[in-house]
């Protein structure tokens, strides 16, 4: 099952949508077939073709597409300003320079508008998630210092989580610079809206539901994915 083809890539090109279900690849039936497998199918080198059938909702027979493979190099933050005093940020998977990447474009408008700026669009449409740490350094550039973004709970002692709008939350590997001080102030009180669908999961749940519940932002689309979990790796030994 697709869960949103992310942009600028073959499937998105192809015209792939959330909820989407691959159902052959190729000739090969999907039935009994691990996603390990698929997956595995489904890559390969770059510019040869393979031919998804898809069954859609709404659609009265299977939908047949051809993508042609391609290297995968994922811009994770575009942006424009829509009109003067309105930017517009898409944010296409969270991933480790997302919050960077993110803060530069608010500096970068807020700048070359010259005037205050009167609204902020968060587009998360068929965002599928990523990092944790993307998530928390997104919702921290809208939101006060210190706010809770999210929590994790468990049976463990070790996946009770409080995560907060700082930047020991946000800020990995080597310390750095916290990117989100240079913002403008006005960056966390600017009327928003973010736009959700179906497609938006994981990361970009989180991300919405912080703004909305510190009430920073409207929510505007469809209902969400829906996952409600946060996964972490476990080193194991032999």
């Amino acid at each position: 099952k697709v869960v949103a083809p992310i942009d600028d890539t073959p499937a998105a090109r192809a015209g792939l949508k959330p909820g989407d279900l691959i159902v052959k690849l190729d000739d090969t039936s999907v039935k009994g077939m691990t996603l390990q497998d698929a997956v595995k199918r489904m890559r390969g080198r770059p510019n040869t073709n393979i031919t998804l059938t898809i069954v859609r909702k709404g659609e009265n027979k299977p939908v047949v597409v051809t993508l042609t493979r391609a290297g995968i190099k994922i811009q994770s933050v575009k942006s424009k300003i829509i009109e003067p005093g309105y930017a517009y940020f898409r944010v296409t998977q969270f991933q480790e320079q997302t919050g960077e990447t993110l803060a530069r474009a608010i500096e970068k408008h807020f700048k070359e508008n010259q005037a205050p700026m009167k609204g902020l669009v968060l587009d998360l449409r068929n965002d599928p998630g990523g990092l944790l740490n993307g998530a928390v350094a997104v919702s921290a550039a809208f939101l006060p210092a210190g706010a809770l973004v999210v929590y994790t709970d468990g049976r463990t002692e070790d996946s009770k989580m409080k995560l907060n709008a700082s930047p020991e939350n946000y800020l990995r590997g080597r310390l750095r610079e916290d990117y989100l001080r240079r913002l403008p102030p006005e960056a966390k009180t600017v009327p928003m809206v973010v736009l959700v669908n179906a497609g938006s999961a994981s990361a970009s749940e989180i991300v919405a539901g912080a703004l909305q519940d510190h009430k920073r932002a409207g929510i505007m689309g469809t209902q969400t994915f829906g996952k409600g979990s946060v996964q972490t790796i476990m080193p194991l030994g032999n």
